[in-house]
């Protein structure tokens, strides 16, 4: 399954899938006026919209675990920034500052020689998981694919990791447990089931997916062994996440035609967790 693909997204933004887009290009909203990504859709959906605004006028501060998680995408799925080796074990030198603000101007990822190690010992483990691999096969899909649409007057934007050419979409996760006992806190937890639906839309609207087309997750720790599980998410979790993409797509609309963005509801009366009232009934 395949669709129109462009090196760069244009100027004046047309609907369409992108290939090569660069990721800090597509971050910072590449669609004039701005449209809603799928993280930006899980913010509205669960918090309040001044929350949301707030966010999305201010850049989220630098965090080290942002360089890491990229580089494990840049060698599981073998596109991305260039991963550049910083042999010094201590980095707060005013030297090596220099060196890493150099190399993450250029667009790439500083890495000390431990943590490079890390990601390419999670992509050894990957490649040893039978149904991982298979799914990440060279030549099955493209990774990093943008696509742009419009959705009933609503620019929307989504970045999917792998589109297999059979119509699967795979989405690659770091994370600290893979135990399928615990991903499904960690699915809501992140919003995954709403990221998933909202990247099936813009797949379904260029004929990248098929609704009978699985979607997938895979999950690997960071830790070793780096253990991996793969896992689809049931009926139940992507009906929530259809309902409240909805939800967010509604209350952004509503938003940007008003210009207002309000902070929370007043609530008259808080109850204590339903689980208190059980513990003293």
């Amino acid at each position: 399954m395949t669709a129109a693909v462009e090196v760069e997204v244009p100027a004046e933004v047309e609907p369409g899938v992108y290939d090569g887009v660069d990721a800090a290009i597509y971050h910072s909203d590449p669609v004039p006026g701005g449209s809603l990504s799928s993280t930006g859709a899980r913010k509205l959906a669960t918090e309040c919209p001044a929350a949301f605004k707030y966010w999305l006028d201010n850049q989220e501060p630098y965090k080290k675990e942002f360089d890491f998680g990229t580089a494990a995408h840049k060698v599981a799925l073998g596109d991305g920034p260039e991963l550049v080796l910083v042999e010094r074990d201590i980095w707060n030198t005013n030297e090596v500052k220099a060196e890493i603000k150099k190399i993450r101007e250029a667009g790439n990822i500083p890495l000390k020689q431990r943590d490079l190690d890390k990601v390419h010992a999670m992509a050894k483990a990957l490649r040893e998981h039978p149904e991982a691999a298979e799914l990440l096969e060279p030549g099955s899909g493209i990774a990093e694919r943008t696509v742009i649409w419009n959705d009933r007057g609503v620019w929307r934007r989504i970045r999917i990791d792998w589109a297999r050419h059979d119509g699967t979409l795979v989405d690659y996760k770091s994370c600290r447990s893979a135990n399928p006992a615990n991903l499904g806190k960690h699915v809501f937890d992140y919003g995954y089931h709403q990221q998933q639906e909202y990247y099936r839309d813009g797949a379904l609207e260029f004929g990248l997916t098929e609704l009978v087309c699985p979607f997938k997750f895979i999950f690997q720790e960071k830790d070793p062994p780096y253990l991996v599980s793969v896992i689809e998410l049931d009926a139940a979790a992507c009906n929530i996440g259809r309902y409240l993409n909805e939800r967010a797509l509604n209350t952004y609309a509503l938003c940007r035609e008003s210009g207002e963005w309000p902070g929370y509801l007043t609530a008259p009366l808080v109850s204590l967790p339903s689980w208190v009232e059980r513990q003293y009934a």
